[in-house]
C-alpha cells in the first residue's frame, strides 16, 4: 500500500491543529492571503475532519481522494517543516538570502544552511580568524532572480504575531528523499560545488554514497553565460542534469550547459516518486478539472496537482479545457498530505531561466488608475495596472480596515488609486495597497529617505548600542548611543520609553545594506545650516553643523552626514592657543565649522572652528586677504616677496603684489636647491629684505608655502609636473625634493602634493648602510617612477643616479656648479647693499686667488697655522700643513698668502702659502680644453684646483647629479691629488675662479636649459645698469641670430634683444624672420620692455628693477615710426590680462620654438611676453605630420595659429593649426588609437580631448579575419564621423568614406538598416555568440543575423561546445540569408548555400542530416564532379590564399597561440603533400577543397576494401577505375541494367559494412582519420598521440610523425606535465633514432624551457644509455653534475651507469665527489644507496665495507641496518647475515626498535634455520627483556 500512497494521493491541504486553533491577529506581511476569521473556523473544522479521517484511512488514500479538491493559494498556516518549495532570491546580505515563496509568502535562508562545504569553510574563517582567499560573499555567488530549491526547517512566531519562514537550500535536506540507487540519466537536482578539482568540479547532491562530478567542459558555457569569473565557486548553487550514472549509482556524471538544463524534462522513465518529487522540475501536465480558484491537473502519468488562480498562464487566463496537455512546474510537495503545487507561467518552464523583475523606479510608484480583473473574497483582488502588468492586493490592503470594506466595489472593470508596495518574484506580479495611509505615505522603503531628512518615528528598543526606531512598518532605524541627546546619557531609559514619538534626522542611509543611521541631537535636528554630505560638497567658506568624533593632540575630527569626516588642526581650535584639546572638547559635541579646503578624490577636509573673524566687523581687513588668496594664488604662480620675520625653520613674507596683506612662509630648506646655500641665505637675510621670483608651492589652510628652488621652479614651468595622482605613470622622471628620511627609505614631495617613497634598494647605485648618510630633509632631487598603486594610492620612485640622469655626468654637474655660484654671487650682493661696513661687507670682498698679507698668530700641533690682518677683521684665518708649503713660519711674522674659499657661515677664510699657488702666471685658454691640476681645497659642494701649467684656479663640482650625495672615503677627492679637469668658463668673473669639470672633455656637450623662456645657457647676457626708457631709439649691432630672437650689442656694455614677432609687419607664413639679419649688421631699433636677467622673464619700464635689465626692442617699421598703440600695455604684468587680448577663434602668427617630444606638443612664442602651445593632434589633418612633426616645424618658422583658449596655468595660449575642430557629422578629423576591444573595435582619441569609438565593421572596406591586427595604441589614424549625438561620437576608418573619390572597391558594404538585406543575398560578417537557439552573426554595429543549429553545418551536432569551439566569438564568415521580417533575419552557412567549406570539418566524423540523399551521390559520379568543379570556381583566391599559409609552416614548430583547428588542418595538409602522386593519377581535388566527409569516406572505403595494403589510401572512383582496368572484357562492354543494379546493392553493402565497423568501439585504428578522431575526442592522452606516432614510423613517415609530436605537445593542456614529458621524450626517442645530432640537441633545449630540467636530462640520459652511445651519455652526466649539483638523484644515477659500464674505481671517486657536493644530512643516504648499487652491479665486498664503515659511525640507524640485512639476506652466506643479526641485538636501542629486530631475526631462522637456532633466539629475547625490567627495577 505504502506504494500506492505514493504514487495516487489525495487532494487537499492538511492542517496542523495547533495552528489552526488559535487565530492569529496579526498575520506575517509577506502573506498574500488576509482571511476572515468566518472561514479561518470552517477551514479549522474541514482540516480537523481531514484529520481524523487521514487517520481512518492512512493506509488507503485512493479511496479518501475527492475529486472537488479545494484549490486555493497557499498561505503561512499550510506550511510546515520539511515541505518543499521552489523560491527566488530576492536580496542578498552577508549573512543571509531573502527568497520570494510562491503566493506572495517570503522566506529567509541563513549563512549556515547553503551546504555543508560551505559552513565547513565558514567555520575555517572564524576559527583562524582571517579571511580565506576561497570563500566567497553571499553576494558573490548569489543574485537576485536566482530560483532556488528549499525546504522548510522552521516556521517561527515573534513577540507580535508576526511569522517568519527559515529556510534551507542545503542540497542534503532538499534531496533527503533521493537515493543512490534512485539516481537516473537526465534527472534535473540542484547540487552545490563542494570543491574545485584540475579537470572539474566535485557537486555536493546531498545523496549519501553518491560521488557527482562535474567535468570542465560541461561547465564552459555556464560560466560564460553567467560571467562571475573564471571558475566556479565553493558553495555556488547549480541545476545539474545527471548525463550517466555508474556503480549503480555511487558515481555520477553532471552537466550544467544552459541548453541541456533548458531543455531537462522529468519523464515517468525517471522513476520518481511522491517521497522524492522536487520543486523545478518540469512536466508534461494534463488538465483534470478547472475550477473558479485554479485547475486541477494529473502529471507523471499518476500523480495529481493543482495551479492556482495566480500560477495559470496569464495569456491564456483560466481558458483551459479538461484533457489539455501542457509544460508545468513543480513549485511545491507538501510532505504529509502530499498536495503538489504547480505553475503553468513561461518563465519556469525551462530550468535554469529566472523570472520577471520589476524595474527599480516602479516600486513605490502610484498608479492613479488600476482596473479590477477579478476579485477572489477570501484572497483579495486581481488588478490590471496602467502599464498593462498585473497586480495583487490582500485583503486587508483593499480598505483601512475591515468595517470600510465593500465588496461591490471590486467587480470587475471598477478602477481604483493604488501604490505598489512590493514584488512578488514567484508570482510575477507587483503587491499594491489601496489604503489611503500608504498611498499617501512619504517613506514606503529605505530607497525614499536621503541623508538630512527629517523623521517621525516611535520607540520600540533600547539596547547598549543605542536605541532602535520605527519609522514605517517596513523602516527601521537605530540612534546610536552617542545621538540620543546633545549630552551623553547615562541612564537612556530614564528619558526614552518603548512607544515614545520622538523626531530625528537622517545621519546616514544604506538602502542596499537596510541600514539607518538617525540623530536626536536637538542641535543638528533644529540646524538650518546645509547639509554636508559629501566630500564633493565641501566647498571653501561652507559654514555649517557637525560633531566631534575624537580630540586629540593634533587637533579634533569632526564628522557630519553619510559618514564625511574633516580635521580641525590645532592652531584652527580658537583664536588663544589650546594645549590640551581634548579637554576642552568632548566626543559627541555638536559645533559649528568653517571649510577651509576639500580635497574630494582624497576624501581629505580640512576645517576650523574660528568663525568669529568672519562676523567681527574690525577684522574685515584681516579676513579679506584670506579671501583674496584663495583666488588668487595658485601652485606655480611665481611672485616678490618681502622679508616680515626669521623664524627657526623659515622666513615670513609678505607678497609685494598685494602690499603686504598676503602673509606667505619660506621653510629654510626651500630657499636653494644646495643644503649649504639654504643655511646661508636664512642667515644672511634680514627683514626688509627683498627676494624676487619665488613660487608658490602649496596653499594649505590658511598660509601660502614658498620655494625657491630653481629646479623645482622650472620643472613646474616646463609642465614636467604631475597634478595628481592619476596623471603618474611609470617612467616619468620628476624634480621634488625630501619630506622624510626614514630607515627604509625616503619619502619625495613634489609640487601639488604628490608623494612617493623610495624604498631603501632604490636610494643609490651604491649599497646603503643608513639612509640619513645619503639624503637630508629639504634636499632637491630627480626622481624617477617606478610603479603604483592605484587602489591604496602609493607611489613608488628611484633615486638612482643611474636612473634619473641624462647620462652627460659632466654637462649636469656643470649646470649644478654654474647653478650655485649664480647664488652665490646674488648672497654677496645682497651684503654688499647693507651698506655699513662690517664683517659681512669684508665677507664680498675676498674671493678664491685674492692675495692677502697676513700675520701668523699661532701654529698649531697638527701643522696647520692661524692668521689675522687688517683685511680679515673678526674672520679666521687658516691655512692647513699642506697648504703651508716647505715654510717654517713663526707667530708674529709676516707672509703672504692666496685665499682659497671663503665659507661665510662659519666666517672662515683657506688660505695657502704655496709658492706655486702664489706665482701664478694668468694665460688666456680655450673653453673645453683639458689640462691636468692638483685639488687644493675641497668644500661642500665643489673642489678647488689649480692649473698644473698657470697654478691658477679653477672649481670643479663634486656631485654630478642633484641625486648624487654619497662618497666612500676610496672615492672622494683628497687636497695634493693631480686630476684631469675640462674648462667649461674660461674668463676669472665675480667669483674669482675659473669653472670646470672633472675628467675627459666630451665633444658634444650637453647644457641642461632650465626654462622654457631662458635663451641658451652660452649666452648669459650681463645686467648692466643702463638708463633707456619706453620709446627709445637706439642703434646696435647685430651680435647673433637665434630662430626667435636676435642679440644686439647696442654699446660696449649693453645689450638688447629683438624678438622675431618684432622685425616685420607683415609675416610671411613659412618664412624666418630672424634669418633677415646677419651677425654684424646696424639696425635701428626701438626699446619696448625689458627682459630680466636672472629669470628671462619679460619686464614692464615701470617695474623697480628694469634699469637693471636686458631691453626688449623692436625694429618693425611701424612700431619705429612711433604707433606705441601697436606695442603692449606695459603696465600690466598679469599673464591672465596679456592672454586675455588674444580671443578664442583669434587667428595669430607665431613663432616655433621646438616640439617637445615628452610632452607631444609644439612650444611656440606668439610676441616677447605670451607664449603658446599647440597640441599633437592639432598640429595638422596629414597623417604622415603627425608621425614624425619634429621634422615638419622648423625652429623659428612663422606659423599662422588659431587660439583655442589657454592652458591650466593660465599662463601660455592653447593653439591650433587647424581650426576650431567642431567633430560634427560628415566630417573628417585625424585620432590617435587609445584602447583596441577585441571582436568590438577601436577607441580613438580626437581633438579636444574627446573620444570616439570605431566599431568592426567600420575599419576596412573589405572584412578579414583578424581586423585589429593592424592597429596599435597609439597609431595615428584619419576618421570619419559618422555621428555625434549624446556626447557619443561613431566614426569610421573605410577608404569609401575617407577618400569617396578614390572609387575603390567596397567588398563589404555598410550595412545600415534591416532594409539593406534582401532574400538570398550573400553577406559577410563575424560570430557574434553562440544560444540554444542559433548562432548570433553581426551583419552591422547594429544588425544582427540568426543562424539556425541546422543551417550552421550539414552535421548533425550533439554537443553544442563543438560550435563554440569552430565558431569563436570574433570569426568571419560568409553566409546566405534565408528569410528578413522586420525585426529577424535569418542566414545559413551551409556548403549549398554559400559554396564555401562546411564550417566544422568532415573529419569530426559526424552524421550528416542527409545521409540517404548523400547514399545517392556515393553513387552518381557525374553529378559529383559537376558538384566539385561548381565548388572549385566558387571559392575565390581569399581561400587559397588561406590554405597556402599554414602549409608555409609546415615543419616549424607551430605557434603557441594557435587554435586546435588550425593544427588540426595543417596536418591533413601535411598529409596531402605525402600523397600528390596518387592526387594527380585520381584526377581529385585536396580534401581542402572538397566536401569534407566525402573525403574521409574515400580514405576508409579504399583501406576496408582492398585486400592489399596500399600505402597511398585512394579516392573510391579510383577504385572503380582500377576493376575496370582489370577487366578488359567489361571495358570494351556497357554495363546493363541488371549490372548497374547489382553493382549499386554491392555499394550499398559495403556501405552497410563499413558503418558497422565505424562504429564497433573495440576496433583498432587503421589510419591517420582514425587517429584524428580518437585525439579529437581525448586530445590530452599520450598514449593515444604516442601510438599515432608509432603508426607513422611504421610507415617510416618521419617528418609526419614529427609534426603528429608538435601537434600533440600544443594540443595537450599545459596542466598535464607528466603527459606533455611523454611526448617530450618520445620526440627525443624520435631524434636520437632518425634524427641528427644537431636536430636532436634542438629538440632537447626546447624541452629544457617547457618541463622541469633534471627529468628531461635523465630522460635523456636513458636514451644515450639504451641506445649504447655511452660517450654521449657520459659528456651529459658531466654537464647535470654541474648544473645540479645538489641533486642527490644526480649523482646515484651516474654511479648507477658507471657501474653497469664496469667501471668500479670511477665510482669510487664519484661517492667521494658526492661527499663533497652534498649537505652533510644527505651523506649517510647516499653511502647507503652507492652500496645498494655496488651489490647489485658492482664489487659485493666493498659494498659490504662502505656498510660496516657507516654503522660503525651511525650505530643507531635502525633504516640502515635493516637495508644492510635485506642485501645480506639476498646475497651473503647465512654464517654472515647471523654475524649481522648477533650484533643488532647486542646494540642499545629503544624497546621498540629491538622488538622489530627480534622478530625479524626469529623469521629468518624459522624460514632457515634448525629449531634450536630458533629457541636460541628466543632465550635471547628473553634475556633481553629481563635486563630492561631488573634495570628498571633498580
Amino acid at each position: 500500500m505504502a506504494s500506492m500512497e505514493e504514487n495516487f494521493p489525495r487532494g487537499g491541504i492538511q492542517k496542523k491543529p495547533t495552528e489552526g486553533r488559535t487565530p492569529n491577529p496579526k498575520l506575517e506581511r509577506d502573506n498574500l492571503f488576509d482571511v476572515h476569521h468566518e472561514e479561518q473556523s470552517q477551514k479549522r473544522k474541514r482540516s480537523q475532519s481531514d484529520q481524523g479521517r487521514q487517520k481512518k484511512f492512512k493506509a488507503d488514500k485512493i479511496a479518501a481522494a475527492k475529486d472537488n479538491v479545494n484549490i486555493e493559494p497557499l498561505t503561512i498556516q499550510a506550511l510546515c517543516e520539511g515541505m518543499l518549495l521552489l523560491g527566488c532570491v530576492k536580496e542578498v546580505s552577508d549573512y543571509e538570502l531573502v527568497v520570494s515563496l510562491p503566493n506572495g509568502l517570503s522566506g529567509f535562508v541563513p549563512v549556515t544552511q547553503i551546504s555543508d562545504a560551505y559552513s565547513k569553510m565558514l567555520s575555517k574563517e572564524v576559527a583562524q580568524g582571517e579571511l580565506l582567499e576561497d570563500l566567497n560573499s553571499l553576494s558573490d555567488m548569489y543574485s537576485p532572480g536566482t530560483l532556488v530549491r528549499c525546504i522548510v526547517t522552521s516556521v517561527e512566531k515573534s513577540a507580535d504575531g508576526r511569522r517568519s519562514i527559515k529556510l534551507s537550500i542545503d542540497p542534503k535536506k532538499v534531496n533527503k528523499g533521493l537515493n543512490a540507487s534512485a539516481l537516473t540519466s537526465g534527472m534535473l537536482l540542484s547540487g552545490f560545488v563542494s570543491s574545485v578539482e584540475d579537470h572539474g568540479y566535485l557537486i555536493d547532491i546531498g545523496v549519501s554514497g553518491t560521488h557527482a562530478f562535474l567535468p570542465r567542459q560541461k561547465a564552459q558555457n555556464y560560466i560564460k553565460a553567467v560571467n562571475r569569473g573564471p571558475d566556479l565557486k565553493i558553495g555556488q548553487n547549480l541545476n545539474c542534469v545527471i548525463v550517466d550514472v555508474k556503480n549503480e549509482g555511487r558515481v555520477v556524471r553532471l552537466s550544467i550547459d544552459r541548453s541541456e538544463v533548458a531543455a531537462s524534462l522529468a519523464t515517468e522513465r525517471q522513476n520518481w516518486t511522491l517521497s522524492n518529487l522536487l520543486p523545478g522540475l518540469v512536466v508534461k501536465a494534463r488538465v483534470q478539472k478547472v475550477a473558479p480558484l485554479g485547475i486541477k491537473v494529473s502529471f507523471l502519468s499518476s500523480f495529481t496537482g493543482i495551479v492556482d488562480f495566480m500560477h495559470v498562464d496569464p495569456e491564456k487566463s483560466m481558458n483551459y479545457s479538461p484533457d489539455q496537455v501542457m509544460k508545468a512546474c513543480i513549485l511545491s510537495i507538501h510532505p504529509t498530505s502530499k498536495v503538489v503545487r504547480l505553475t503553468l507561467r513561461q518563465a519556469f518552464l525551462h530550468p535554469g531561466g529566472s523570472p520577471n523583475q520589476l524595474s527599480n523606479d516602479r516600486m513605490g510608484a502610484v498608479v492613479e488608475e488600476s482596473t479590477v480583473k477579478a476579485f477572489y473574497k477570501q484572497f483579495g483582488a486581481v488588478f490590471e495596472l496602467d502599464d498593462g502588468t498585473l497586480a495583487f492586493a490582500r485583503l486587508k490592503h483593499l480598505s483601512k480596515n475591515r468595517r470600510s470594506f465593500k465588496p461591490g466595489a471590486f467587480k470587475s472593470g471598477c478602477k481604483h488609486k493604488c501604490r505598489i508596495i512590493d514584488y512578488s518574484l514567484m508570482d510575477e506580479m507587483c503587491v499594491v495597497s489601496l489604503k489611503y495611509q500608504i498611498i499617501e505615505a512619504r517613506f514606503l522603503q529605505y530607497q525614499d529617505i536621503h541623508t538630512g531628512d527629517v523623521v517621525q518615528g516611535k520607540v520600540f528598543a533600547l539596547k547598549p548600542i543605542g536605541m532602535q526606531v520605527k519609522v514605517t512598518d517596513g523602516i527601521k532605524g537605530l540612534v546610536p548611543s552617542m545621538h540620543l541627546a546633545d549630552v551623553l546619557l547615562k541612564q537612556p531609559e530614564k528619558k526614552y520609553s518603548v512607544g515614545n514619538e520622538v523626531k530625528c534626522r537622517v545621519l546616514e542611509c544604506n538602502p542596499a545594506g537596510k541600514k539607518l543611521i538617525l540623530t536626536l541631537k536637538k542641535s543638528l535636528v533644529q540646524s538650518k545650516l546645509p547639509i554636508l554630505s559629501s566630500y564633493e560638497d565641501a566647498k571653501p567658506g561652507l559654514v555649517t553643523h557637525g560633531f566631534v568624533v575624537c580630540a586629540r593632540e593634533f587637533g579634533c575630527i569632526v564628522k557630519f552626514y553619510n559618514d564625511v569626516k574633516g580635521l580641525v588642526p590645532k592652531n584652527e581650535l580658537s583664536s588663544e592657543p589650546i594645549s590640551c584639546p581634548d579637554k576642552v572638547f568632548h566626543e559627541g559635541q555638536v559645533v559649528k565649522v568653517v571649510v577651509l579646503k576639500c580635497e574630494p578624490w582624497q576624501e581629505r577636509l580640512l576645517l576650523s572652528f574660528r568663525l568669529s573673524s568672519k562676523a567681527a566687523p574690525e577684522d574685515k581687513k584681516e579676513c579679506t586677504p584670506k579671501k583674496k588668496q584663495k583666488v588668487k594664488y595658485q601652485i606655480g604662480e611665481i611672485v616678490d616677496v618681502k622679508v616680515l620675520k626669521k623664524k627657526d625653520n623659515g622666513l615670513e613674507v609678505s607678497v609685494l603684489e598685494d602690499e603686504g596683506n598676503v602673509i606667505a612662509s619660506i621653510p629654510t630648506v626651500h630657499l636653494s636647491d644646495f643644503v649649504g646655500n639654504c643655511k646661508l641665505l636664512w642667515h644672511c637675510l634680514q627683514e626688509g629684505d627683498v627676494l624676487p621670483r619665488v613660487m608658490c608651492l602649496s596653499d594649505k589652510g590658511e598660509r601660502i608655502i614658498l620655494s625657491r628652488k630653481s629646479a623645482v621652479i622650472s620643472a613646474v614651468q616646463e609642465e614636467q609636473v604631475v597634478r595628481n595622482f592619476s596623471e603618474i605613470q611609470p617612467g616619468l622622471l620628476l624634480t621634488g625634493y625630501v619630506r622624510k628620511v626614514m630607515p627604509f627609505g625616503v619619502f619625495v614631495e613634489f609640487p601639488f602634493g604628490v608623494t612617493g617613497l623610495a624604498p631603501k634598494v632604490s636610494m643609490s647605485d651604491k649599497f646603503v648602510t643608513d639612509t640619513k648618510d645619503h639624503f637630508v630633509v629639504g634636499q632637491t632631487v630627480i626622481a624617477k617612477v617606478m610603479s603604483i598603486d592605484e587602489e591604496k594610492q602609493r607611489v613608488l620612485l628611484n633615486l638612482k643616479v643611474s636612473e634619473c640622469s641624462s647620462g652627460d655626468s659632466a654637462a649636469e654637474g656643470f649646470a649644478l656648479l654654474n647653478q650655485y655660484f649664480k647664488e652665490m654671487k646674488e648672497i654677496r650682493n645682497l651684503l654688499r647693499r647693507r651698506g655699513e661696513p662690517s664683517m659681512a661687507r669684508g665677507l664680498c670682498e675676498l674671493v678664491p686667488g685674492k692675495e692677502l698679507q697676513l700675520v701668523v698668530q699661532d701654529v698649531k700641533e697638527d701643522g696647520s697655522a692661524l692668521f689675522s690682518g687688517s683685511c680679515v677683521t673678526g674672520l679666521t684665518v687658516t691655512a692647513t700643513r699642506y697648504h703651508l708649503g716647505d715654510k717654517n713660519i713663526v707667530p708674529g711674522e709676516k707672509t703672504k698668502a692666496l685665499v682659497l674659499h671663503v665659507d661665510a657661515l662659519t666666517s672662515k677664510v683657506y688660505v695657502s702659502l704655496r709658492e706655486e699657488l702664489l706665482k701664478q702666471r694668468a694665460k688666456q685658454f680655450t673653453e673645453h680644453s683639458q689640462h691636468s691640476a692638483i685639488v687644493q681645497h675641497i668644500a661642500e659642494e665643489f673642489a678647488i684646483v689649480s692649473l698644473l701649467e698657470t697654478g691658477q684656479l679653477a672649481a670643479i663640482p663634486i656631485a654630478s647629479h642633484f641625486n648624487d650625495t654619497f662618497r666612500f672615503d676610496s672615492e672622494k677627492l683628497k687636497v695634493g691629488q693631480t686630476i684631469s679637469a675640462t674648462l667649461k668658463v674660461v674668463k676669472v668673473n665675480d667669483h674669482g675662479v675659473l669653472l670646470a669639470v672633472q675628467g675627459p672633455a666630451k665633444k658634444n656637450v650637453f647644457v641642461k636649459v632650465r626654462k622654457e623662456s631662458e635663451t641658451a645657457l652660452e649666452e648669459v647676457l650681463p645686467a648692466v645698469k643702463h638708463s633707456l626708457s619706453l620709446g627709445d631709439i637706439v642703434t646696435g649691432t647685430v651680435k647673433s641670430v637665434k630662430p626667435t630672437h636676435v642679440t644686439v650689442a647696442i654699446d660696449d656694455r649693453l645689450t638688447g634683444s629683438i624678438h622675431a614677432s618684432r622685425i616685420l609687419d607683415e609675416v610671411p607664413i613659412g618664412s624666418f624672420p630672424t634669418y633677415t639679419l646677419k651677425a654684424g649688421q646696424k639696425v635701428t631699433a626701438r626699446v619696448i620692455g625689458g627682459r630680466d636677467v636672472n629669470t628671462h622673464r619679460y619686464l614692464p619700464i615701470t617695474h623697480p628693477h628694469f634699469t637693471r635689465s636686458i631691453p626688449e626692442l623692436s625694429i618693425r617699421p611701424s612700431e619705429i615710426k612711433g604707433e606705441i598703440t601697436a606695442m603692449l600695455n606695459l603696465k600690466e604684468d598679469s599673464a591672465l590680462k596679456k592672454l586675455g587680448h588674444c580671443s578664442v577663434g583669434q587667428t595669430v602668427t607665431c613663432f616655433v620654438k621646438k616640439y617637445n617630444i615628452l610632452k607631444n606638443w609644439l612650444e611656440v612664442e606668439v610676441t616677447p611676453d605670451i607664449r603658446g602651445r599647440v597640441p599633437h593632434l592639432l598640429l595638422s589633418l596629414n597623417t604622415k605630420v603627425l608621425k614624425h612633426p619634429e621634422k615638419s616645424f622648423k625652429n623659428g618658422q612663422a606659423i599662422s595659429a588659431t587660439v583655442t583658449g589657454t592652458d591650466v596655468t593660465e599662463t601660455k595660449l592653447c593653439l591650433s593649426l587647424t581650426g576650431i575642430q567642431s567633430l560634427e557629422q560628415d566630417t573628417i578629423t585625424v585620432g590617435v588609437v587609445t584602447k583596441v576591444t577585441p571582436h568590438v573595435g577601436l577607441t580613438i582619441a580626437l581633438p579636444g580631448r574627446k573620444t570616439g569609438k570605431v566599431s568592426i565593421f567600420h575599419l576596412n572596406d573589405t572584412y578579414t579575419e583578424n581586423p585589429l591586427n593592424d592597429f596599435k595604441v597609439g597609431k595615428i589614424v584619419r576618421c570619419y564621423i559618422l555621428s555625434n549625438a549624446n556626447g557619443k561620437i561613431q566614426l569610421s576608418l573605410r577608404q569609401s568614406r575617407l577618400n569617396p573619390k578614390s572609387n575603390s572597391k567596397v567588398e563589404d558594404v555598410e550595412i545600415t538598416d534591416i532594409k539593406d538585406v534582401k532574400k538570398g543575398q550573400l553577406v559577410r560578417g563575424y560570430v557574434k555568440s553562440i544560444t540554444p537557439s542559433g548562432v548570433f552573426f553581426g551583419l552591422s554595429a547594429s544588425l544582427l543575423g540568426r543562424i539556425l543549429f541546422q543551417n550552421v553545418s550539414p552535421y548533425f551536432v550533439h554537443k553544442h561546445s563543438l560550435y563554440e569551439k569552430y565558431l569563436p566569438g570574433g570569426k568571419l564568415l560568409t553566409a546566405k540569408v534565408l528569410g528578413v521580417t522586420e525585426r529577424h533575419i535569418e542566414l545559413s552557412l551551409l556548403p549549398e548555400d554559400t559554396g564555401m567549406p562546411s564550417v566544422l570539418p568532415e573529419s569530426l566524423g559526424l552524421p550528416r542530416y542527409d545521409a540517404e540523399e548523400e547514399k545517392r551521390e556515393a553513387n552518381d559520379r557525374q553529378k559529383k564532379e559537376k558538384l566539385k568543379q561548381k565548388t572549385k570556381r566558387r571559392r575565390g583566391n581569399s581561400e587559397s590564399e588561406q590554405e597556402t599559409k599554414p602549409k608555409r609552416k609546415k615543419i616549424c614548430p607551430a605557434d603557441e597561440n594557435d587554435s586546435g583547428i588550425e593544427v588540426y588542418y595543417r596536418e591533413e595538409e601535411d598529409d596531402d603533400q605525402e600523397e600528390e602522386a596518387a592526387k594527380k593519377k585520381s584526377k581529385i581535388k585536396k580534401p581542402g577543397e572538397a566536401p569534407r566527409l566525402q573525403v574521409s569516406m574515400g580514405f576508409t572505403w579504399e583501406e576496408d576494401m582492398n585486400a592489399m595494403d596500399m600505402s597511398v589510401p585512394n579516392q573510391k572512383e579510383e577504385s572503380s577505375e582500377s576493376e575496370e582496368e582489370e577487366d578488359p572484357k567489361s571495358k570494351l562492354k556497357k554495363q546493363t541494367k541488371k549490372e548497374k543494379e547489382l553493382e549499386k546493392q554491392r555499394k550499398e553493402k559495403e556501405l552497410c559494412k563499413l558503418e558497422a565497423a565505424l562504429m564497433d568501439p573495440d576496433r583498432q585504428p587503421q589510419s591517420a582519420d582514425d587517429f584524428d578522431r580518437l585525439v579529437l575526442s581525448s586530445p590530452n592522452s599520450s598514449i593515444l598521440w604516442l601510438q599515432y606516432m608509432a603508426f607513422h614510423l611504421q610507415a617510416t613517415e618521419i617528418e609526419k610523425a614529427r609534426a603528429v609530436a608538435e601537434r600533440a605537445l600544443k594540443t595537450i593542456c599545459f596542466r598535464e606535465e607528466q603527459e606533455k614529458l611523454n611526448i617530450w621524450v618520445a620526440l627525443l626517442n624520435l631524434e636520437n633514432m632518425y634524427g641528427t645530432e644537431e636536430s636532436l640537441m634542438k629538440v632537447f633545449e626546447r624541452a629544457v624551457q617547457y618541463n622541469e630540467p633534471l627529468k628531461v636530462f635523465q630522460h635523456l640520459c636513458d636514451i644515450y644509455a639504451n641506445s649504447e652511445k655511452y660517450k654521449k651519455a657520459e659528456e651529459l652526466y658531466h654537464t647535470m653534475l654541474k648544473r645540479f649539483r645538489q641533486e642527490k638523484s644526480v649523482w646515484l644515477k651516474y654511479a648507477s651507469f658507471l657501474l653497469k659500464q664496469g667501471q668500479t674505481e670511477a665510482t669510487h671517486r664519484l661517492l667521494e665527489r658526492a661527499l663533497k657536493a652534498l649537505p652533510t644530512k644527505e651523506h649517510v643516504d647516499v653511502i647507503s644507496r652507492f652500496a645498494q648499487l655496488e651489490f647489485r652491479f658492482g664489487d659485493p665486498e666493498h659494498a659490504k665495507a662502505l656498510f660496516e664503515s657507516t654503522l660503525s659511525s651511525y650505530p643507531k640507524r635502525t633504516d640502515i641496518w635493516s637495508i644492510y640485512m635485506d642485501i645480506m639476506i639476498k646475497h651473503g652466506s647465512q654464517k654472515e647475515v647471523r654475524d649481522i643479526f648477533e650484533r643488532v641485538i647486542h646494540l642499545s636501542l629503544a624497546p621498540k626498535k629491538m622488538k622489530f629486530f627480534f622478530k625479524r631475526y626469529l623469521d629468518y631462522e624459522k624460514k632457515f634455520g634448525t629449531t634450536e637456532s630458533v629457541l636460541a633466539v628466543k632465550r635471547a629475547a628473553l634475556e633481553y627483556v629481563e635486563t630492561k625490567s631488573s634495570f628498571a627495577d633498580t
